[in-house]
């Protein structure tokens, strides 16, 4: 089935990402089937999907209340899967859990219906080697929370056949999200890579004293970050090339970029590197809780969402 032609989606998995998904779906005015076999995952979904709705709605016209007769929920992942022309994975991220979750669908699902991992790291080659249909499994990784954040990962698996991969795609797309195309596997994706090694050199220079906590993160969000919510590095440093673009910025910056790279650090999270990681983190959150700088995160990405879709 077409991407753009999906009205019904299967969410197995409703904690955090599963929760955020689903509020996804059901703005984009689809019918979802949600699964999860934990004490209370019902309630919290629904608490998610409500809390969520009147952010989205600053971003699209929707319905003052969400669609809850567009939602059901089930305990066992199978009920779920009737008439599901889509499935979007989103179990907790180990992979002996997931491998035999995949398997589960993949039994009772139709051949052509696509298994997506929301796995924010796991190989898809690993995680479908026990499924009869291999071939319609992909990974389909949001950026957390994904009902604001467009980014969704596609990698397929080694038995991963690209008209899955297409499906995910095209249907990714028609939701309004922003995929792209990851073409070999390697651990944790791309973003997340990008973010390790950003996070490694934060570390090491907090660890060598070279910046605090609060100073390390202030040199991103109030520098280069604000230049990355509208591109990546490669278009930023054509930019800093100036009119010969990425070509000057290579003949003037690379070589003294190639010896900053001989300098970067490769910190250990000992003990005392973790202490002062918490330190510095309740210095620079100054008592604020993880729900209201969550909601302050939120508030901000709807309005950068906003602008960068010209709505502003």
């Amino acid at each position: 089935m077409a991407g753009d032609k999906i009205s019904r989606v299967a969410a197995i998995g409703t904690g955090t990402i599963g929760a955020s998904w689903t509020a996804v779906f059901l703005a984009r005015g689809l019918t979802v089937a949600a699964s999860d076999p934990a004490p209370g995952a019902e309630t919290f979904l629904q608490e998610f999907v409500g809390a969520a709705w009147p952010t989205l709605a600053r971003l699209s016209p929707l319905p003052a209340d969400p669609p809850w007769a567009a939602l059901t929920f089930h305990t066992e992942p199978e009920a779920a899967l009737a008439g599901a022309e889509f499935v979007q994975e989103s179990a907790p991220e180990r992979e002996e859990l997931k491998r035999a979750l995949l398997a589960r669908l993949d039994a009772v699902l139709d051949p052509e219906i696509v298994i997506a991992s929301s796995s924010s790291g796991l190989l898809m080659s690993r995680l479908q080697n026990v499924c009869r249909h291999p071939e319609r499994c992909v990974i389909g990784h949001p950026f957390n929370p994904p009902h604001l954040v467009p980014l969704v990962e596609v990698v397929g698996g080694e038995k991963t056949g690209s008209a899955a991969v297409e499906r995910a795609l095209a249907f990714y797309t028609a939701i309004g999200k922003q995929p792209i195309h990851i073409r070999r596997e390697v651990p944790g994706h791309v973003a997340n890579r990008l973010q390790a090694a950003l996070w490694r050199e934060a570390l090491h220079l907090v660890a060598e004293g070279i910046a605090s906590v609060a100073d390390v993160d202030t040199a991103i969000s109030a520098g280069p970050g604000l230049r990355w919510a509208l591109m990546g590095p490669h278009l930023t440093f054509h930019l800093a090339g100036g009119v010969g673009g990425i070509d000057h910025f290579l003949d003037q910056f690379a070589t003294p970029m190639a010896n900053w790279w001989e300098s970067l650090g490769n910190p250990m999270l000992t003990s005392e590197l973790k202490q002062r990681l918490t330190a510095g983190i309740t210095a620079e959150t100054a008592g604020r809780g993880v729900a209201e700088l969550a909601a302050w995160r939120d508030d901000f990405l709807v309005d950068l969402l906003a602008l960068k879709s010209g709505q502003k």
